[in-house]
């Protein structure tokens, strides 16, 4: 944690360049010195926390002026695309729940990624009809859907900002004109992914100059992103999908190597789309998070009433059984969704019946027991119509950020947000990089002759993990929550909302306490002593157990008599309030 602690330590000395004001340095000194102790930060008016302290900063300059929630993810968003560009950006998509205090009301808006209209369920096999490799398959223009963030941004500001849209892309604008230092997560990113990013010219030039990876600590400006922010703060996200922009996304993605189908009418015709949110009680909360196309809010949701009944808070964290019951609860609810969950405006998803209390009850009798399940299956929730679904085939990569925001007027707002895998599909147009989002799809369309939901169909959003959640009590937030890891955040995800209402731990601690995922086979486990104490716990109870480096990156506040927020100190996130 220290080490993580002093590697945002590099950010203190490029504040200036976001901002001078003395007092606002001071309250980023003191999100770090909180950060390194374990510690949440606390205030009373409103909060931000964000992967990234010039992004965190940008966004509490617009909520110090007054503005809201929405204000503050748009500046948050725009420089977290420059400073963290290996996770999210302008060329990729991202999941957004909103809590409106004036109204009492939950929105979820998906701003989910498309597959062009010309893509077929083949998109991702060769000419014997196998998948491509992972890799194969991602770097170049196949792997690009319709860039979905800009779109997003602008719905959300139109539906509930206050302040003016071109200040809000200001901060993003001047770090990209001036530089900023470059972190050294991004530094090792580049190193790790130098062979990929060296295969197109602009990435190549941008993160490798000279050939060699940016080196932590270099002060890079960005002219290309601080152009597009400009024509952006005139004209709107309208720029991303019509006009010269738009041509150029277009033209990057089909004349790169490994070309894609993207078109200018597939631009075009984009839409934000206004979702129902999917909430489950747990213990006289509910836990509320984005629908179909992502599967994030049913597996989480499946997760917590699975375990409901069970005395997770009696066993407590430290008890081999708390985890079993976690773990077991959690491949079944990836049975569920390899089978079942997809963008819901293509497949029938039975949402209703995978999260009914009774379907719930025949799930959580199966951890009747003591010991591990010796094998998790797909269960036959009750449909309102007939389906035949193979289980997926697909691989979901952890390049995301996690955005976590309330704001003086009492809103709150959960944003995921990703470009999919490191660098996306390493394109890059007007300083930005372009997603890989397709590659969520399965590459096979079929198993034993059944057709899988989630398959590659034209205009059709791949499924997602992302789980931006919001916990209600008596119809008031309590809990803001969500991070980045691929496939792992619902598992993130779920364990932290645990920890904290279940197991009472503060915040900073629920995000801070080591990371154990079971996805549906081997029981990952976070390499630190309390995985190694676990680990032939879970052993002897009949689970295969690895232990490594699990990286998440939540990002949560919690609202009680005040606020309280934390950030993941695997990663160079801070939080700042007031």
């Amino acid at each position: 944690m220290i080490a993580d602690t002093l590697k945002s330590l590099i950010f203190a000395t490029t504040l200036a360049l976001a901002t001078t004001a003395g007092a606002q340095n001071r309250t980023v000194a003191e999100a770090l010195q909180a950060k390194q102790q374990g510690q949440p930060v606390a205030a009373q008016h409103w909060m931000v926390s964000a992967a990234n302290p010039l992004a965190v900063q940008a966004g509490a300059d617009i909520l110090a002026k007054g503005g809201t929630a929405a204000d503050a993810m748009v500046a948050v968003q725009t420089v977290l695309g420059l400073v963290e560009p290996q996770s999210s950006g302008l060329g990729g998509g991202a999941f957004l729940v909103w809590y409106d205090a004036a109204t009492a009301t939950l929105t979820t808006l998906d701003g989910r990624e498309t597959a062009p209209l010309a893509a077929t369920p083949r998109l991702f096999q060769d000419d014997a009809g196998q998948p491509l490799d992972f890799f194969a398959a991602v770097v170049g223009g196949r792997s690009v859907g319709v860039p979905a963030t800009p779109a997003l941004m602008q719905e959300a500001h139109r539906r509930w900002g206050k302040s003016a849209w071109a200040d809000l892309l200001t901060p993003a604008r001047r770090l990209a004109t001036n530089g900023f230092e470059v972190s050294e997560r991004l530094a090792k990113s580049i190193a790790w992914d130098a062979d990929r990013l060296a295969r197109a010219r602009d990435t190549a030039t941008y993160f490798l100059p000279d050939g060699q990876p940016l080196p932590a600590g270099v002060l890079l400006k960005n002219p290309a992103y601080a152009a597009t922010l400009a024509d952006m703060a005139r004209e709107g996200a309208d720029i991303f999908y019509a006009g010269p922009l738009a041509f150029q996304i277009v033209e990057r993605v089909q004349t790169a190597n490994n070309p894609g189908k993207l078109s200018l009418f597939d631009l075009a015709i984009y839409r934000v789309k206004e979702r129902p949110a999917v909430c489950i009680s747990y213990h006289g909360n509910d836990v509320c998070g984005m629908g179909p196309p992502s599967s994030g809010a049913v597996a989480v949701g499946q997760i917590l009433k699975t375990v409901e009944g069970f005395p997770l808070a009696t066993l407590g964290p430290d008890n081999a059984q708390s985890w079993r019951l976690i773990g077991d609860a959690s491949r079944l609810a990836f049975a569920d969704r390899a089978r079942y969950l997809a963008d819901s405006d293509f497949v029938p998803v039975p949402v209703q019946g995978l999260l009914n209390n009774a379907y719930i009850a025949t799930r959580g009798a199966l951890l009747n027991r003591t010991t591990a399940l010796p094998e998790t299956r797909a269960g036959e929730p009750e449909y309102d119509h007939g389906m035949n679904q193979a289980d997926d085939i697909s691989l979901e990569l952890p390049s995301t950020s996690h955005i976590s925001i309330i704001d003086s007027f009492g809103n709150a707002l959960s944003m995921t947000t990703t470009v999919e895998n490191l660098f996306g599909s390493r394109l890059m147009v007007g300083g930005f990089v372009l997603n890989n989002e397709l590659t969520d799809f399965s590459f096979a369309s079929h198993r034993d002759g059944r057709p899988i939901a989630n398959r590659v169909e034209p205009g059709k959003r791949p499924r997602s993990s992302m789980s931006p959640t919001i916990v209600l009590r008596n119809g008031k937030p309590v809990l803001v929550i969500g991070s980045p890891g691929g496939s792992r955040i619902i598992g993130y995800v779920a364990q932290t909302i645990i920890a904290h209402l279940d197991w009472g731990m503060d915040i900073q601690a629920a995000i801070s306490m080591p990371r154990l995922v079971n996805r549906g086979g081997t029981f990952e486990l976070e390499n630190t002593a309390f995985g190694t104490e676990m680990a032939p716990k879970l052993e002897a109870i009949g689970y295969t157990v690895q232990l490594g480096k699990i990286a998440s990156g939540l990002h949560g506040i919690a609202i009680g008599d005040e606020l309280t927020g934390g950030a993941d100190p695997r990663r160079e996130g801070i939080v700042i309030g007031q």
